[in-house]
């Protein structure tokens, strides 16, 4: 018999430093096609290291990131919607309802929170795409409205990250209400001079982008992210025109003025405050 088909050596050999370990979670590739493993991800702050893509993240995450330490206390957490126009296309929308909150365990598209960062209270409403969407309806918009009105009462600093879809067609002009809703709390916080900062992260589309998304004193956005009132392939079906490379991403838009600042997302917890700071001219936080 050849000797290809014999063990040479008994046991096995490899020496420890030498053995290869098992991946421990998950794969995520980016559109690029790189590789990366789902806990370096995590340690990265949901950036590949290798092409610096910004994976879409929700509520937790960016609490995890910008509140010290992970605490914080939720503001009106169990805020669910209701179906006023008693709605239904292929599924009725309080099934859907439920369906999105048992996939997701979320009560809706927004969470909101108080806690500190880089040592003073910041209140952050943050959307999650996850939930039907990201879509705004009545409770996306009364959360939001709920907690500027924490930031009022308290005057505390309010930031606001958008990933939406859009109104939530199942709320009809209910949920179109959420935009005059917001825009007049925003007002209202305005004229009490507390400081409002809007992230736009991937994708702000829609109702949002009319509204609160981009009525901050500073507007900022991740790297990359779809922003936009129409998309991109809605634009080009109306116009029949060829759109420019890069149309509707953060990048384009920061070159057409529509924003203030790109913040890859390791910087986002140091900028946010810094802005805060310069507006109340404040020391700087480090």
């Amino acid at each position: 018999m050849s000797s290809w088909f014999k063990r040479k050596d008994k046991g096995i050999i490899t020496p420890t430093d030498e053995k290869k370990d098992t991946p421990k979670g998950l794969w995520y590739k980016t559109p690029s096609g790189k590789i990366i493993d789902s806990d370096d991800l995590r340690a990265h702050l949901y950036v590949s290291p290798e092409d610096g893509y910004h994976v879409r993240i929700g509520s937790a995450e960016y609490f995890e990131i910008l509140f010290d330490n992970n605490k914080f206390k939720e503001l009106d957490p169990k805020l669910t919607a209701k179906d006023p126009l008693h709605f239904e296309d292929t599924k009725k929308y309080t099934d859907r309802i439920k369906e999105a909150q048992k996939k997701t365990n979320l009560h809706d598209a927004v969470r909101t929170a108080v806690g500190k960062s880089l040592g003073k209270d910041l209140v952050i409403a943050a959307m999650d795409f996850s939930f039907i969407g990201g879509s705004m309806g009545s409770v996306v918009g009364e959360k939001i409205a709920r907690a500027i009105d924490y930031s009022i009462k308290k005057k505390v600093p309010f930031l606001m990250i958008s990933k939406s879809g859009g109104a939530r067609m199942q709320e009809a002009s209910y949920s179109l209400m959420q935009l005059v809703k917001t825009s007049a709390k925003l007002a209202q916080l305005a004229d009490a001079g507390i400081p409002y900062i809007s992230l736009c992260t991937d994708p702000t589309t829609g109702g949002t982008t009319a509204s609160y998304a981009m009525l901050g004193d500073i507007n900022i956005a991740e790297p990359n992210a779809l922003i936009a009132f129409a998309g991109p392939r809605v634009v080009k079906d109306t116009t029949g025109k060829d759109l420019p490379e890069g149309f509707q991403r953060s990048e384009f838009l920061l070159e057409h003025g529509f924003l203030d600042k790109i913040v890859k997302r390791k910087h986002l917890k140091e900028q946010v405050n810094l802005y805060i700071d310069l507006i109340q001219n404040n020391p700087i936080r480090s």
